[in-house]
């Protein structure tokens, strides 16, 4: 077999495989079992900002002592339970692989969440993914305003850990070639995770209620990460990696010659089975061998934006060839 190897945050993962945060990695037997069908490294499930103010506003609300000492009491019971149930979760991945295990923190600000780093690190996790879930929503607040959150959550974690960071960001932004390069000089994140995949609310017109598109990603969702990573490969020197819509070894192979350091597979794994891995490893592997490549460094960004023939392809908005009557 040809050398798959590469490294990510720091981190040497045996190949560019990484399962991302999903249901898979919320328990130790199933990480184990992905680590044994060949991930290269885990992205353990979110602990969520939004989940713990939740569960504390339902413990505050069936509670009806009236003094500030018992309020101070259950929000510290409440973050306690998530915290040591993640903790729990981290330790015993640590102990079952030997493949990187990465946190996940899912948040929209830098607020109480962020001592939680610390303990994060504290249990022995390789590194933290940011999953910043910024939707710019809100008409009265600035592009500025929205963006300034990332650097906010960044300079608070990295301050308290000395672990990797990496930042899984929303694709949302005024400028987004010039937010991430501007996250990049910080120097406080070691790679980008492009990019966070939303809840999208679809309509039932019978029924006439709000509902969800497919939790489930297709391949063509593979397209926004690629234009990024061959936009962004080669302006900034961090870690890029792809999230979204890598289905099969083709998917890799194609982040890979945009300038991706590796990607993330969730999707796949839901309708194919674990199984899947091993698969799309040997069809990246073939594909090396067919190409005459050995290592993944001999091709990875060869089509990005700096690269290509033709790099004006991933700026294009326009079906111009296609509907403006061009031949």
């Amino acid at each position: 077999m040809n050398d798959l190897s590469t490294k990510y945050l720091g981190l040497d993962l045996k190949n560019p495989l990484i399962v991302g945060s999903c249901g898979f990695t919320n328990s130790v037997d199933k990480i184990k079992e992905l680590a044994d069908h060949n991930a290269a490294a885990v992205v353990l499930k979110s602990l969520f900002e939004e989940q713990i103010q939740a569960e504390l506003s339902a413990n505050l609300e069936s509670y009806t002592a009236d003094y500030p000492e018992a309020m101070d009491y259950i929000r510290a019971y409440t973050r306690g339970n998530e915290v040591e149930s993640y903790l729990k979760l981290i330790a015993g991945a640590k102990k079952a692989v030997d493949i990187p295990v990465i946190a996940s923190i899912n948040c929209v600000s830098a607020s109480e969440w962020v001592s939680f780093a610390k303990s994060v690190e504290q249990e022995g996790a390789d590194a933290i993914e940011l999953n910043v879930s910024l939707l710019p929503s809100d008409p009265k607040m600035t592009s500025a305003e929205n963006e300034k959150k990332y650097l906010e959550i960044i300079d608070s974690v990295s301050s308290m850990v000395s672990i990797p960071l990496t930042l899984k960001m929303s694709r949302y932004s005024a400028s987004l070639a010039n937010l991430i390069k501007k996250l990049a000089l910080t120097n406080k994140i070691a790679g980008f995770v492009l990019f966070n995949r939303y809840y999208s609310p679809d309509i039932d017109v019978e029924k006439m209620v709000v509902k969800s598109t497919d939790v489930l990603s297709s391949p063509s969702e593979g397209c926004g990460p690629l234009r990024w990573i061959a936009l962004m490969s080669g302006q900034i020197d961090k870690d890029l990696v792809a999230a979204t819509g890598i289905h099969d070894s083709e998917g890799v192979i194609k982040q890979l010659l945009a300038g991706a350091t590796a990607v993330q597979i969730v999707s796949t794994l839901y309708k194919n089975g674990f199984a899947q891995i091993p698969a799309m490893l040997k069809g990246l592997d073939e594909w090396m061998t067919k190409k005459s490549f050995t290592e993944l460094a001999q091709f990875r960004g060869q089509l990005s934006y700096e690269k290509a023939k033709n790099p004006a392809v991933f700026e294009r908005t326009q079906f111009m060839k296609y509907y403006g009557g061009l031949s």
